[in-house]
């Protein structure tokens, strides 16, 4: 819990702070005066009684009560600190900017747990240890720099490193983003980026709080408090984007099942993400060039006119949007022809639209207007408009500007001339507005905020025998669980699968087949990859049949028994399940067969899943049109694969020992989906 001490304090003391402005306790002091701050301010530092104009106590025991500490000394030094403004202070706002805690050693981290212990027995609240500080409209704790003019409207901003808030803030402003609050969270050892957010969730106000928020993160530490209050701020209004760090390959861990090789924690992290409506950034140009993206209206389709004098950078960003699912339609007809007509020859209006090298101001302000006012079509516009220096374009972002104000649609300027013409670019943020110079980062930035999904309206999990569910995975033990217990999860929880019979001998082999009616599938009970070890047979006519491939079967290695199921057909799909540490259960769906393995296109979602999120994941994988059917091929029945993965959401909600889960094969047709083959794994 945040405490108002914290960010609104009417006192604050820099607890080592020095009138040497190039050390930590020195900048922050400087910086908290220069930021303006109203309230008592004072100083903490033994061999000093000034420091740069503020009253220093040399001996903490005389400072009257102070609601805010920022602490600037020796890690070794801070614990009787904080006891003595904790306890006798009153203080309950902690900022502690030093480092040596428990990102260095043991002994560091049982001094955090110590300092955090004592803060929590007064209902305090800490930022740090190991920070920059935060910076508020109120006041301004950091030590380092850049500092921008805070604006409340501005964004949000969580950091789990110091050093990276500070390049993002390098890399915003020039840019034109404005900030309403900084925090970086350092070791996070109370409050983390998770923290710092249902703050701000708790606190939001329609008219008077910030709708955009920035977060780079290193480690995910709740990730339910994450999702919680992620989704309720985008419920509210507010748009969200993250980085999320330490996303290689190298993190994921070997696992024994299909689901497991392809599901990691940096999957997890995705799924959390898309669950949550926060579109994820792999760097600080991206994470900026969607923070200022959100600082536009909405994008309220996919159909983008494209407006240059530079033919070269409308086609990459062209590509760009294409390529990202975007659209840039071809412009023809009547309007386009009358627009035509205002511009110099030579000039396309076909979209890109190019008025040459030498068009005007005048003829960007009518391009804007026809776009605008008289190309349904359209649904947000990008101008291109740089120069080679021969002429001061101030005109022409004098008629962007106006038009920015005035245009129903959302329109991007890309102003690639930052250098040639920084005077008028400069004076173009200065009215209040965010430049784009890079037209494929902004693209592809446009592209991923317009694949990220809402987070999903709350659906109710479909309707699983609980009772039966619960009484199969309590009378198993750990490990791979036999046919038959998958036989009754899968019917209790609704998912349709194959009538089968497991056997022991020859003739119960033939015995079941005959029930069953030919033909029949034979495959091994024991290996892990029955295809691996010729272990599964298709098409087996008869008993005669019947009675070699047991033989043959049942002297492959780990072979404890052989599986027999009627011949289906249709098209081979894969539904599974992996529970991931501290995210809960990742559920993962594609094409089935080898494909899983050879293609790896498969979708995932957190559970549970709501019948929207299982579509999404379906009609997002890459082989989608083969589920639809193609070249006379017959399609599945859509609905039926969502139902399927709803339920399998909503078993592993009932069992959370299941570790591993595999349906693979299901085959699907356009009467239904059916569970041929299943391997579920539960860790108690």
């Amino acid at each position: 819990m945040i405490v108002p001490q914290l960010l609104q304090p009417a006192s604050i003391v820099v607890v080592g702070g020095s009138n040497d402005i190039h050390k930590p306790g020195g900048k922050v002091l400087k910086n908290i005066i220069d930021g303006g701050f109203s309230g008592e301010l004072s100083v903490i530092n033994p061999k000093e009684e000034d420091v740069q104009g503020i009253r220093s106590y040399r001996d903490p025991a005389d400072l009257p009560q102070v609601d805010l500490a920022v602490i600037a000394i020796a890690a070794k030094y801070t614990l009787p600190v904080v006891e003595l403004l904790a306890k006798e202070k009153g203080t309950r706002g902690f900022i502690i900017l030093s480092a040596g805690y428990s990102e260095e050693s043991t002994a560091g981290k049982e001094l955090e747990r110590q300092i955090v212990d004592v803060i929590n027995s007064v209902g305090g609240s800490l930022i740090g240890p190991n920070c920059i500080g935060i910076m508020t409209t109120h006041h301004h704790s950091v030590f380092t720099e850049p500092i921008p003019p805070l604006n409340p409207h501005g964004v949000d901003f969580i950091s789990g490193s110091g050093a990276t808030a500070c390049f993002i803030l390098e890399a915003g402003i020039p840019k034109g983003l404005t900030f309403a609050s900084v925090f970086s969270v350092g070791n996070s050892a109370q409050l983390g980026v998770e923290e710092v957010l249902e703050h701000l969730d708790l606190t939001f106000d329609p008219v008077h709080s910030a709708r955009v928020k920035l977060l780079y993160i290193e480690t995910i530490s709740n990730p339910q408090k994450l999702l919680t209050h992620a989704s309720s701020l985008i419920r509210k209004g507010c748009r969200i984007a993250a980085v999320k760090a330490g996303s290689s390959a190298a993190g994921s861990r070997a696992a024994s099942s299909h689901t497991g090789a392809l599901a990691s924690s940096d999957t997890a992290v995705d799924a959390l993400f898309r669950k949550a409506g926060i579109v994820r950034c792999h760097g600080r140009e991206d994470l900026i060039t969607v923070a200022s993206i959100f600082a536009s209206p909405p994008l309220a389709g996919k159909n983008i006119a494209i407006i240059t004098h530079a033919g070269g950078p409308a086609v990459m960003l062209t590509d760009a949007l294409s390529n990202g699912g975007l659209e840039v339609p071809h412009l023809e007809g009547s309007e386009a022809d009358a627009l035509l007509t205002h511009l110099f020859p030579g000039s396309s209006v076909a979209n890109p639209i190019d008025f040459l090298a030498t068009g005007t101001a005048e003829q960007l302000g009518i391009i804007i207007d026809f776009v605008d006012q008289r190309f349904d079509t359209i649904d947000a516009m990008v101008v291109i408009f740089g120069t080679p220096g021969l002429v001061k374009i101030f005109d022409v972002y004098d008629v962007l500007h106006e038009k920015m104000q005035t245009a129903r649609k959302p329109i991007y300027p890309v102003l690639p001339s930052t250098l040639t013409a920084r005077e008028e670019v400069e004076t173009f943020l200065a009215r209040g507005h965010i430049n784009f110079p890079d037209e494929v980062t902004f693209g592809n930035a446009l592209a991923r905020i317009s694949r990220t999904p809402a987070p999903p309206a709350s659906d109710s999990l479909p309707a699983v025998d609980v009772q039966s569910i619960r009484s199969v995975i309590d009378g198993e033990q750990n490990g791979y669980i036999a046919p038959s217990s998958i036989q009754q999860l899968l019917d209790a929880c609704g998912i349709p699968r194959a009538g089968e019979a497991v056997t022991e001998t020859e003739d119960d082999a033939v015995d079941a087949a005959d029930e069953l009616g030919y033909p029949v599938v034979m495959k091994v009970v024991g290996p892990l990859h029955k295809s691996d070890v010729g272990g599964v047979i298709l098409n087996v006519a008869d008993s005669a049949q019947v009675r070699s491939t047991f033989a043959r079967m049942m002297a492959i290695p780990e072979t404890t028994a052989v599986l027999l199921q009627p011949m289906l057909s249709g098209t081979e799909l894969f539904a599974g399940a992996k529970r991931e540490e501290h995210f809960g259960h990742l559920v993962l769906c594609g094409l089935g067969g080898i494909f899983v393995e050879v293609l790896k296109d498969v979708s995932t979602g957190l559970a549970p899943l709501t019948r929207d999120e299982a579509l999404w994941m379906i009609r997002n994988l890459k082989g989608y049109g083969i589920l639809r059917g193609v070249r006379g091929q017959e399609g599945i029945d859509e609905e039926s694969f969502v139902d399927v993965i709803v339920r399998l959401s909503a078993l592993v909600q009932a069992a959370p020992e299941i570790a591993e889960l595999d349906l693979n094969p299901l085959l699907g047709n356009a009467r239904g989906v059916t569970a041929v083959d299943a391997r579920i794994r539960i860790e108690k």
